[in-house]
């Protein structure tokens, strides 16, 4: 971490802004990368001159917006013909889950991807399955654009303040976005397992199956 640390300062120091918006388009683009630490780490530098907070922050949300909307072209690419093709190969998994998936996504895809940029461990990811779903590309920039404002707002105003303290940001955040891993492996295990009862079911009631090319349970 030290050494990500270090270089993420090197490169605001030598570059700039457009070092603020490099670092946090590979935090979009590689989660493993923290945006609590890039983020207070670019407040910090401003506050030492190197540039304004209002730069730090726009440079900042650039980055976000540029990141995800490659994520985005990602999700675009793989398709839901795609994934409805993959759903039928898997275990477990019937095209119905993901056509129910779909639905959900089209209703709720706003709030997801504006609420999903403010949550560690999501906020990348939730490009993909917008651009899965090809949600209208207007909406997807606007939503993500608030979302991550106010993210980067947030982080880059609290390293500002700190100043040589900003790494306590990073302290407060990260058990948040241990509880955050901790509930998407409890979901996806929960997940596997009304996946694996509703197959034992199956096998035990030939009745009940899925009509694959209504995508409908039957």
């Amino acid at each position: 971490m030290q050494q990500l640390i270090d270089w993420v300062l090197s490169v605001m120091e030598s570059v700039g802004g457009p070092g603020i918006a490099l670092a946090i388009f590979l935090e979009n683009v590689f989660p493993p990368i923290p945006s609590e630490v890039v983020l207070p780490l670019a407040g910090f530098t401003a506050a030492n001159g190197e540039y304004t907070i209002v730069e730090a922050i726009a440079w900042a949300t650039l980055g976000s917006v540029t990141g995800a909307l490659l994520l985005y072209g990602v999700g675009a690419v793989v398709g839901m013909d795609r994934l409805r093709l993959v759903a039928q190969k898997m275990p477990l998994v019937d095209v119905s889950d993901v056509d129910k998936a779909d639905v959900w996504f089209s209703k709720h895809g706003s709030k997801a991807v504006f609420f999903g940029r403010l949550i560690p461990g999501i906020r990348s990811l939730i490009s993909i399955p917008a651009g899965v779903d090809r949600m209208p590309m207007g909406r997807f920039f606007l939503m993500t654009l608030a979302g991550s404002a106010l993210w980067n707002t947030a982080l880059v105003s609290a390293g500002y303040a700190l100043g040589s303290r900003y790494h306590l940001v990073e302290q407060y955040i990260d058990p948040i976005s241990k509880v955050v891993y901790v509930v998407i492996i409890v979901t996806f295990l929960v997940w596997v397992g009304f996946l694996v009862r509703r197959s034992r079911r199956r096998s035990n009631d030939p009745d009940d199956h899925i009509d694959l090319e209504a995508g409908t349970d039957r």
